[in-house]
């Protein structure tokens, strides 16, 4: 009985796709009805590659593909492109089928338009979004077109200064498509991990433009909490961009994006998976770059990493802040600027330091996380601590 259910929910499925194809070719005066038509057909094949396959092989991924750009209506075009996103994102084949370069060329253009509204772009950025993560072949798409050269613009100028500090709501249109640009971004870069175009996304200015966006709004981040949480965003991205390659990180000590980072670390209204962001984002800004390490420690970097350490019960926040202060090590042949970061613990015993830290870390230590990442974390604090 189950076998014969499956089966005729997967004959049903067909006959539907069949129909809303038909619909589509058949209603090209009704944009009304073929956005009606689109909307089902993302229904059913969202999340369900076996539909989104099958839509594929009876020509209906073309004939929207063709569509996007045929169309005169502007609620078609926004329709079809959403809806080859959701079936680009359900069924990796149908990726593999439209990841050419004529497509990217299209969406490029879709951009550019200066008839294109604000939506039509954000559905383009999505189509982008989805046919470069984890497709090295959309990655190199991305690069090859000029597409990502054109994505930073629309990240430096989605957002004016203005709306950058105003409350903006997360429903403005303006901040989604500045959102989902960030996103996507992030994704030619570093999903999958590709240091080819890593070093390309360096070479046009990728990295400067994000610190450069980052100190913008952290100027403002005290007086406005929406600056915040694009500051944070920001920060996800420029992490995406180094974590895989921390030599980079050298392109961000002439931003002070250390220092920012470290500011934007002391907002009380941060959450626990925000933190860990921002100080795993320090982490790769410090693995490797003598000047972002000594910018770490003369910003008191070091006495808040061990306040996260002690303080916190989260055992990813505590691993994050651990990496950080396994990079201050390094420093150990920086006097000036080691003792400029040993600021809560200046001039007290070896021995009283160590008893210090053992006392913070117990209450803690007496929750679940696990005993061997305390004994970890504390032998190298008092290790880093002379």
């Amino acid at each position: 009985m189950d076998t014969q259910k499956v089966q005729k929910n997967q004959c049903d499925m067909k006959t539907d796709l069949n129909l809303l194809l038909e619909c589509l070719k058949y209603q090209m005066d009704c944009p009304l009805s073929q956005k009606e038509a689109l909307i089902t057909i993302y229904s059913i094949c969202q999340q369900n590659s076996e539909a989104s396959e099958y839509f594929r092989e009876i020509g209906g991924l073309m004939f929207i593909n063709d569509l996007a750009k045929a169309s005169a209506h502007c609620i078609v075009k926004e329709a079809a492109l959403f809806t080859l996103g959701i079936i680009i994102e359900s069924d990796v084949y149908c990726q593999q089928t439209l990841c050419t370069s004529a497509l990217f060329e299209d969406l490029i253009l879709f951009l550019i338009k200066k008839d294109s509204g604000v939506n039509l772009k954000r559905m383009s950025v999505y189509v982008i979004l989805v046919l470069v993560s984890n497709n090295k072949n959309g990655q190199t798409c991305v690069r090859d077109t000029g597409c990502i050269s054109l994505l930073l613009q629309l990240f430096r100028t989605t957002l004016s200064t203005s709306e950058k500090n105003l409350s903006a709501k997360t429903t403005d249109p303006c901040y989604q498509l500045w959102s989902s640009v960030c996103s996507t971004l992030c994704a030619c870069v570093n999903n999958p991990q590709n240091a080819y175009v890593q070093k390309y996304f360096v070479s046009i200015g990728g990295l400067d433009t994000l610190a450069k966006v980052l100190l913008e709004l952290m100027h403002d981040s005290c007086l406005s909490h929406s600056s915040m949480k694009l500051a944070v965003v920001v920060t996800k991205t420029l992490d995406a961009c180094i974590a895989n390659n921390s030599a980079m990180g050298v392109v961000l000590a002439q931003y002070h994006t250390v220092s920012e980072l470290l500011k934007l670390l002391s907002n009380e209204t941060l959450s626990t998976g925000e933190k860990i962001s921002i100080i795993l984002t320090i982490g790769h800004c410090t693995e490797v770059c003598e000047e972002n390490q000594c910018e770490l420690l003369q910003n008191n970097g070091l006495p808040l990493m061990i306040q996260v350490l002690t303080e916190s019960q989260d055992e990813e926040l505590i691993k994050a802040a651990t990496f950080v202060l396994q990079n201050c090590k390094q420093m150990n042949t920086y006097g000036e600027a080691w003792q400029n970061g040993r600021l809560q613990l200046r001039g007290r015993p070896k021995v009283l330091k160590t008893n210090i830290l053992c006392s913070a870390l117990q209450p803690a230590h007496q929750k679940d996380t696990s005993e061997s990442s305390f004994v970890e974390a504390l032998s190298l604090v008092c290790d880093i601590l002379p």
